[in-house]
């Protein structure tokens, strides 16, 4: 989000908890700044070098949120999935923050509104959902609460084009758009093998051959984690525990208990080397 942002030519602060971190991330921004302009500028490499180096200039990084908000438009927070967390920092950021700031968050499964509340700014807070990896994926959500005003809306959604991507509008509902029609969908391919309907490799296959996904069910669940995926699911369950689709899986629940949550641990419903 920081590379598009910064990319498009707006000023951008990164904030995050060290100094360590921060490094970090400006390296792997500059990494997939090259090969953006490797890209784009195939028979250009002089004008690509000049994107990197533009992009890198509107790029500054801080650990200190609260001294860097008072002169932002916009903030954008993309921390950890946890409410509690995530309204601790919008409580802190709401009374640094000048007046007309635009609070958003890049949740994909808890309740805007909620973090919206912890404020005193909810008609200046929204939703931007974007997808990984940004750079690469075209879409963002915008998602809109009851209390958002259609200033705040507008200006999200002009935020989202200027930044190279494609809107999409969303009420404040569990998983809004994507997410909403995915996990269910993941979550009864793992209902089908199961009840031993299926095995996971035919599923899978299935899913890419007949459905022209690049990924089958088994396998974005492992590329997702296996704990995201229960713990969207657990809190959708929380919210309508009578809706089957947000059933929980004894399978999925086994598996995450042995830590088994995918590709970042080596294995998921499959084995990784």
């Amino acid at each position: 989000i920081f590379q598009v942002a910064a990319a498009s030519g707006h000023t951008v602060v990164l904030v995050d908890q060290s100094d360590e971190i921060l490094k970090k991330s400006t390296k792997g921004i500059e990494e997939s700044l090259k090969r953006v302009a490797k890209k784009k500028f195939a028979d250009k490499p002089e004008a690509g070098a000049e994107f990197i180096k533009k992009t890198l200039k509107n790029l500054t990084t801080s650990t200190d949120a609260a001294s860097v908000v008072h002169s932002t438009d916009l903030v954008i927070e993309a921390i950890v999935e946890n409410l509690e967390v995530k309204n601790k920092l919008f409580k802190t950021l709401d009374k640094f923050a000048p007046e007309h700031t635009i609070f958003a968050s890049n949740t994909s499964s808890l309740q805007i509104t909620k973090m919206a509340n912890a404020t005193t700014r909810q008609d200046r807070f929204g939703g931007l959902h974007f997808f990984n990896p940004v750079p690469m994926m075209k879409l963002v959500e915008v998602i809109k609460t009851p209390m958002t005003s259609q200033k705040t809306f507008e200006s999200l959604v002009d935020f989202s084009k200027a930044v190279g991507k494609s809107p999409v509008s969303c009420k404040d509902t569990p998983g809004f758009i994507v997410n909403r029609l995915l996990v269910p969908y993941m979550m009864e391919a793992v209902r089908l093998f199961e009840r031993g309907d299926a095995s996971k490799e035919d599923i899978d296959v299935a899913m890419k051959l007949g459905a022209g996904y690049p990924m089958g069910p088994f396998e974005l669940l492992d590329y997702v984690g296996l704990d995201t995926s229960k713990y969207i699911i657990d809190g959708w369950h929380s919210l309508e525990p009578n809706n089957p689709l947000f059933a929980p899986s004894p399978l999925l629940n086994k598996l995450v208990e042995e830590k088994k949550l995918g590709k970042k641990t080596g294995e998921g419903f499959y084995k990784y080397k």
